[in-house]
């Protein structure tokens, strides 16, 4: 008896049901063929097995009751009425993947506001309090911070894109990119600390330089918001003051006084972000209504919100994410032909 009929094993009979189902008849000398071509030496002899086990039974109905045709579609067979019916495997379109809120605003209503500054000066309770949210007392060091807020505001959509780039500051491409991306930005700095006040000045520059190459300008207007965090401090620990930072900045970069703790200062900082970067006054926190994204859903699409409703309204979008870094160097790419400027855009 050669190895051959020694490896005699169940599969013999399942592979005898799966080409009665397919239509292929397989002779056992053929059979046997490709199992010498195998080379498959036994370890101990199996007893011949006239009936299929359990497992492979299963595997028989699983297959017999759910089968693929050529046109990319699935039958399948009720266990309880044994009538099929065809359900589609074809792979959904992108666009309805989509969230629906992030197809609300025209592209020219979205706007994303960059975020830049040094450690430890309040960057992340100044987006808090914009989102509407309250003061953290514990400091967190912040990798990355992307939201996005919506708005209805006299009958248009409008979406702010937040992003908080904190831990581009050793990444000076990705810190590029991100500024290349950005329509509106907001520089922060401590009061209590110079050291700050010296790196907000270096992102300044920064700004203004990757924008006139984008823009092949030599003066761009960038709409640039300066802000002081930490006024609640007391002037004992103050390094910096108000006059000193207004002779450096000159009178074309807005600068505010701020204390993301009680909240003074953040008003004229929101309005001044609006006002430079072509937005309504009712972004600003203080002029909307925040509203959970299902009302906002259904004010946006004409139906009748809820009871008292009306007006400026807001809502987070919950899955909101930062685009890919390649999604972001194709819109640069995309500005940089719509100024008719070469293709090629340098982020390092």
């Amino acid at each position: 008896m050669n190895a051959t009929e020694k490896f005699n094993l169940p599969v013999d009979g399942i592979l005898d049901m799966f080409n009665s189902f397919t239509g292929h008849r397989q002779s056992p000398i053929s059979a046997h063929a490709a199992l010498q071509s195998t080379a498959l030496t036994p370890l101990f002899q199996h007893p011949k097995v006239s009936s299929i086990p359990k497992t492979g039974m299963g595997i028989i109905k699983t297959v017999k009751g759910c089968w693929r045709r050529p046109n990319g579609r699935v039958t399948r067979r009720s266990s309880s009425s044994g009538n099929p019916h065809t359900v589609s495997t074809d792979r959904p379109s992108k666009k309805s993947l989509e969230q629906p809120e992030m197809r609300l605003s025209k592209p020219s209503n979205r706007h994303r506001v960059v975020v830049l500054g040094a450690r430890r000066v309040g960057k992340s309770n100044i987006l808090r309090r914009f989102l509407g949210e309250d003061y953290e007392e514990h400091y967190e060091p912040t990798v990355e911070d992307f939201y996005t807020k919506l708005f209805l505001i006299g009958g248009k959509a409008y979406q702010i894109d937040l992003l908080d780039a904190a831990g581009e500051r050793e990444f000076p491409a990705k810190r590029r990119l991100s500024i290349l991306t950005g329509d509106i930005f907001l520089v922060v700095f401590s009061l209590d600390d110079r050291e700050s006040l010296n790196e907000a000045l270096v992102l300044l520059d920064e700004i203004k330089a990757a924008k006139a190459k984008l823009l092949k300008c030599a003066h761009p207007a960038v709409p640039v918001v300066v802000c002081g965090n930490k006024a609640d401090l007391g002037a004992h620990k103050v390094q910096v003051g108000r006059s000193e930072v207004g002779q450096i900045l000159g009178e074309d970069v807005p600068f505010f006084e701020t204390s993301a703790k009680s909240g003074s200062g953040l008003e004229g900082v929101f309005k001044a972000l609006a006002t430079l970067g072509g937005l309504p006054v009712e972004t600003c926190p203080s002029r909307h209504q925040v509203v959970p994204i299902r009302t906002y859903r259904s004010l946006r699409g004409g139906r009748r919100g809820r009871r008292g409703t009306h007006g400026a309204q807001a809502a987070m979008d919950p899955l909101a994410q930062r685009p890919s870094f390649t999604s972001d160097l194709q819109m640069v790419l995309g500005s940089s032909i719509k100024h008719k400027k070469p293709e090629k855009c340098q982020i390092q």
